[in-house]
């Protein structure tokens, strides 16, 4: 596996695996941070900022654990940092998602609906939204990401469908659990 390869790589000091490991995640990782956010350039601190933890702290990541939410870990715990650290500074307004070309897929017109009320949550229900559908980690990887126990997670996750559903005003007696 090439992930395992550069961890080792990068654990041994080579710089051109670091690179390489840059390479392969700054995009996800822009993308992730600025959902997160909902502020591209902090976002773009709270990648760098991951980086630079991700370098000075990779000795004591574990190989026999999922290197992907070690990484989204930190990346969330920065954005989550930042975030702080902003709002004391100054009130965050959204950001105009739409005009974001980095962000503009195919589908986003289609979405932008259901992204502008996923970003309409808070935290606590927002970012396991986005661990969860747009990165794809389970439950279990992102109860550990957020260092909150799986029932709290389950729990946030429905609290978070169950305002989607009302937001978006969806008809039916949909299962709102899953």
């Amino acid at each position: 596996m090439e992930q395992h390869h550069w961890v080792q790589q990068i654990q041994s000091g080579d710089p051109v695996a670091f690179r390489k490991f840059y390479e392969a995640y700054a995009n996800g990782a822009i993308r992730t941070a600025s959902a997160i956010t909902r502020n591209r350039e902090l976002a773009k601190d709270a990648v760098q900022e991951t980086f630079i933890r991700v370098f000075r702290q990779i000795g004591s990541y574990d190989p026999a654990l999922p290197f992907d939410p070690w990484f989204y870990r930190i990346l969330t715990n920065e954005c989550l940092r930042l975030m702080d650290k902003e709002t004391l500074l100054v009130k965050v307004e959204p950001a105009n998602l739409e005009d974001n070309p980095t962000l503009a897929e195919e589908s986003f017109d289609q979405l932008s609906n259901l992204y502008d009320v996923i970003q309409s949550l808070d935290n606590h229900h927002r970012i396991p939204l986005i661990l969860k559908y747009v990165k794809g980690f389970s439950e279990k990887e992102i109860a550990g990401i957020l260092n909150v126990n799986q029932n709290t997670l389950k729990s946030r996750l429905f609290k978070a469908r169950k305002q989607l559903k009302l937001r978006l005003d969806l008809p039916g007696e949909e299962d709102v659990t899953r």
